[in-house]
C-alpha cells in the first residue's frame, strides 16, 4: 500500500522538524511492517530563503530516506496541489493521499468557495490518474489568526462545511474518501511553536487523526500510539 503526503507549511515541516509525516512513519512501522511504502517527488524540509540550513536535517538522522518522501511545500495550498497532483499520482501509484491543506488558501489565495471548487478539482486529477485512489482529508485545524481575525474564522468554518459536502458528494465505493477529524484537545499554546505550525506534540495528534480514520473506517492498521 502506497501511502503520499500532501500538504503546506504543517506537513513540510522546516529544518530541524520532526514532522508529523515522521510521526506517521513510526506508525506505520509499527502496524503494517513490511507492507506499506511512502510515495512522492519531494524529501526535503523547508529552509527561509537567505537562511542558512539543511532541507535534509530533520530532527531525527535515522529517518530513512523511502520514507521522507512527500507532495508539500511551504506556502502551498489545493491551488498549487491541484494541478500537480495528477502527474504525482500516475508517476508513484499511489494507493491513499493523506491531505492537510487549506490554512494558506484561505489565508492568502482563495476563499472558501474558490478553495472548496479546487478541492474537487484536485480529487477529479487524482482519480483520472488513478482511477481506485482513496484519500483522507483533513479540515482546516485551529490556528492563531482565526483568534483575533472573525471574518477569516467565518471562511475557515465554512470551508470545513463545504469540504465535508465535498467528501460526501464525492465518495465512491472504487475510490472511497474520509474525512479525518481535528483533534479536540489541539491546543496553540501546546501543540505549536507559533500559533500554526506543530509542535512534538501536535505532529502526534496530527498523524493520530490520520491513523484514526484509517483504522476505524477502513481497518487499515491499528490505533495510533504516541
Amino acid at each position: 500500500m502506497r501511502f503520499l503526503f500532501v500538504g503546506d507549511s504543517m506537513t513540510i515541516g522546516r529544518a530541524g522538524d520532526w514532522t508529523w509525516r515522521y510521526r506517521m512513519w513510526r506508525h506505520l512501522e509499527r502496524v503494517l511492517p513490511g507492507g506499506y511504502e511512502i510515495v512522492g517527488p519531494r524529501d526535503g524540509l523547508y529552509v527561509p530563503e537567505g537562511e542558512a540550513g539543511d532541507p535534509h536535517a530533520y530532527a531525527d538522522p535515522g529517518f530513512p530516506a523511502p520514507a521522507r518522501r512527500h507532495l508539500a511545500g511551504w506556502g502551498e495550498g489545493w491551488l498549487h496541489m491541484a494541478p500537480v497532483i495528477g502527474e504525482t499520482v500516475a508517476a508513484t501509484r499511489a494507493d491513499v493521499l493523506l491531505v492537510s491543506l487549506g490554512l494558506i488558501d484561505l489565508g492568502f489565495y482563495t476563499d472558501s468557495g474558490q478553495t472548496e471548487a479546487n478541492v474537487r478539482a484536485f480529487l477529479t486529477a487524482a482519480r483520472t490518474a488513478r482511477p481506485g485512489v482513496r484519500a483522507v482529508l483533513l479540515p482546516v485545524i485551529p490556528n492563531v489568526r482565526a483568534g483575533y481575525d472573525p471574518a477569516f474564522a467565518a471562511e475557515c468554518a465554512r470551508f470545513n462545511e463545504l469540504l465535508a459536502k465535498a467528501v460526501a458528494d464525492l465518495d465512491a465505493p472504487d475510490a472511497p474518501l474520509l474525512l479525518a477529524t481535528v483533534p479536540e484537545s489541539y491546543d496553540l499554546r501546546e501543540d505549536t511553536y507559533d500559533g500554526t505550525h506543530p509542535g512534538p506534540s501536535g505532529e502526534h495528534k496530527l498523524a493520530a487523526a490520520f491513523a484514526g480514520a484509517l483504522h476505524q473506517a477502513w481497518g487499515i492498521g491499528g490505533p495510533y500510539e504516541p
